[in-house]
């Protein structure tokens, strides 16, 4: 065993310490006041209990205020959970309690359900162990031992855990005081480090392990912050995310419905289905002549998905289809018992079309595009609104290139895509690249060389942005054909949204057989990008209904103006102005009710319809209409044309601006 161990620090010294010495001791060398704010140590990443012995390597002593304390003060939280409602609620079981995006929670098992009144009392009780300021000791059990333990306790599910552990393993268990519970850790130094910035936000059923035929347990969700800033600003997202939720404002607007004949598909009605032709129309204009708009069968024989390698990979997200006869009468010899499957996605069929035909090196890049309908399989308790549904719309694209092509398609793909992104308000982007997963196809050689194409572009991407593109790396996390970049959006509250994507597949070519003609007249295999840059149009909907809060911009808003009358006698003038505004292009809708204007005012604004004309035997006379925006209380007096001429720069496209910007420049 080494008589000293030697540690090196952030800042490059290094120092050594005899065998043996813990993270605190480490601390309290350095510093007296370090060591009151250390709540764990990292060593070489990976954090550990502040009394571990320290091996060689780079340690960092982490304080509350690291944001890598975050994790250790929401597990420690789950602990100090799980305490109170034992001992406010005796008999209770705990099972297991992780920590979450955001949170955390614990799963309990109790004849009674807890209810959303028990919270408060729940976490007054975590407050009074919090205040006790308990220290976190570890000890290590041995397997029979903790199963001794814990059955003891009544703690059965515990019991079976342990079970499922393999048998020379030793345990580790984590005491506060009397209360104590089998965890890997690691955990600060006490209870009194975890503060009060925390609330208790949900109750909810969980099965035992995720099983539904296990026992159902309740499930208690919490939040824990470092302070009660950010709580606070936690709870106003929350706040905020429930008022902006699409599916409420998806009714409110009069956009769509679900319902359960069709689980996970979309039933539009007239205004929703206009903005979605409105996403659709600007997505292929920004095509702008560079792709081939093209459409692949819907359905196709099981055996081409073999070949892709999506029915030995990608089954279980996928829907298999016969023909109803053969279904109704399986004993006739004539019927077609092939299997299809509805497709999951475009590629295989771009693949299609892409080899029919002869293709040569001058022919690349061929890009085709389509918007194409795709399913695919998700669980009934996974389907969330426009977020996460079985049929979808993908703004799909694939580019046919030269390897010596693939890194100028991807810069290129790049621009098109924030280009977009900033269109529809999101000025924040985050691109990372996800690189290969443990499930995968194709040679390690191959991926080693999509991987540093990717790397190099990653960098040029981040150096081109002037600081607008922030980039990073997703270990593990490619599709099972190549490595990708991911396209993370960062919405109006601070909740970030991955849309696009760019792939890179020297796969699929080769599993097709596709090929070009090079330049010395050899067969080549192409390299196939995958690009998507909404991803689902139907959940980039969701997204912007949710970032916007239903206030559209006007270019995009479903109904961009209703035209209301004070009085009957006004009635055919506010006729003859929408009829001018619809003339202009405008998505128009009138309300002549005999209700007072207030209320119709209350009603659309609800609806969220962006501008309200309002027109009285005043407005006739002086051919005047009173404007007023969504989200203001203030009414502008002007005339109809002046209205009509502002209404219409308003509501033109961002790039049909640009392209007529472009254009008068051109002539200038």
């Amino acid at each position: 065993m080494a008589s000293a161990v030697s540690l090196t620090f952030p800042d490059g010294s290094k120092r050594e310490y005899p065998a043996g010495t813990t993270g605190r001791e480490v601390a309290e060398s350095i510093s007296k006041s370090l060591a009151k704010k250390a709540v764990a140590i990292a060593l070489d990443g990976e954090l550990t209990d502040l009394s571990d012995p320290v091996r060689e390597g780079r340690l960092e002593i982490v304080t509350r205020t690291d944001p890598r304390a975050l994790e250790l003060i929401r597990h420690d939280a789950a602990h100090v959970m799980a305490e109170a409602v034992q001992e406010l609620f005796p008999g209770t079981q705990v099972t297991i309690g992780p920590v979450i995006e955001n949170g955390f929670y614990y799963d309990f098992a109790r004849n009674a359900p807890f209810t959303p009144e028990d919270l408060p009392v729940i976490e007054k009780k975590m407050k009074e162990i919090i205040a006790r300021n308990k220290p976190f000791t570890k000890e290590v059990w041995s397997r029979d031992e903790a199963r001794r333990v814990f059955a003891e306790k009544g703690e059965g599910y515990k019991v079976e855990l342990i079970e499922s552990i393999k048998s020379d393993e030793d345990l580790k268990i984590y005491r506060q005081g009397d209360w104590f519970d089998m965890c890997r850790g690691p955990h600060m130094a006490s209870t009194g480090q975890i503060g009060t910035a925390f609330k208790l936000m949900k109750v909810a059923g969980a099965y035992w392990r995720g099983d539904s035929n296990n026992p159902m347990l309740t499930r208690i969700y919490g939040t824990a912050w470092a302070d009660q800033a950010e709580l606070d600003a936690y709870l106003h997202m929350i706040e905020e995310a429930e008022k902006r939720d699409h599916r409420r404002l998806g009714r409110e607007m009069d956009l769509f419905h679900f319902q359960e004949e069709g689980p996970g598909v979309v039933f539009w009605h007239s205004k929703g289905w206009r903005m979605f032709q409105n996403l659709l129309s600007y997505m292929r204009r920004r095509l702008d002549r560079e792709y081939e708009e093209v459409n692949a069968p819907q359905i196709l024989d099981k055996s081409l998905w073999e070949t892709s390698g999506h029915w030995g990979w990608y089954q279980e997200n996928m829907f298999a289809v016969k023909s109803a006869h053969a279904f109704t009468h399986p004993e006739d010899d004539t019927a077609d018992n092939r299997i299809f499957a509805l497709k999951p996605m475009n590629c295989p069929g771009h693949v299609q079309i892409f080899k029919h035909g002869l293709k040569s090196y001058r022919d690349l890049p061929i890009r085709l595009a389509e918007f194409g309908n795709v399913h695919r399989y998700e669980p009934s308790g996974a389907l969330h609104g426009l977020m996460r549904v079985r049929a979808f719309t993908q703004d799909d694209a694939h580019i046919f290139c030269t390897e010596e092509q693939l890194e100028a398609e991807c810069l290129k793909i790049n621009d098109l895509m924030m280009s977009v992104y900033r269109d529809f308000g999101f000025e924040e982007v985050v691109v990372k690249l996800a690189t290969r997963p443990e499930k995968r196809v194709g040679t390690d050689a191959m991926w080693d060389h999509a991987e540093d194409i990717l790397k190099k572009v990653l960098e040029k991407m981040a150096a081109e942005s002037g600081g607008r593109i922030k980039t990073g790396i997703n270990e593990g996390e490619g599709t099972f054909y190549g490595p990708k970049f991911e396209y993370t959006l960062r919405d109006a509250i601070g909740r970030e949204w991955q849309c696009g994507t760019t792939q890179v597949d020297f796969n699929l070519p080769e599993r097709f057989g596709a090929f070009y003609i090079s330049s010395d007249s050899e067969k080549k295999q192409p390299v196939m990008v995958h690009r998507a840059i909404c991803g689902s149009l139907e959940r980039f909907l969701g997204i912007l209904i949710e970032s916007h809060a239903g206030h559209m911009p006007l270019w995009f808003a479903p109904l961009q103006v209703v035209v209301a009358t004070i009085t009957s006698e006004a009635d055919d003038y506010g006729a003859s102005v929408a009829q001018k505004l619809r003339d202009a292009g405008l998505q128009v809708d009138t309300d002549f009710r005999n209700e007072k204007i207030n209320y119709k005012v209350r009603e659309h604004s609800l609806a969220k319809v962006p501008v309200i004309l309002v027109c009285g035997m005043r407005e006739a006379e002086e051919q005047a209409v009173n404007m007023r925006r969504l989200g203001s209380r203030d009414q502008v007096s002007m005339t109809l044309d002046e209205a009509i001429s502002q209404l219409v720069q308003e509501a033109t496209p961002p790039d049909l601006v640009r392209k007529e910007a472009e254009k008068a420049a051109r002539s200038a």
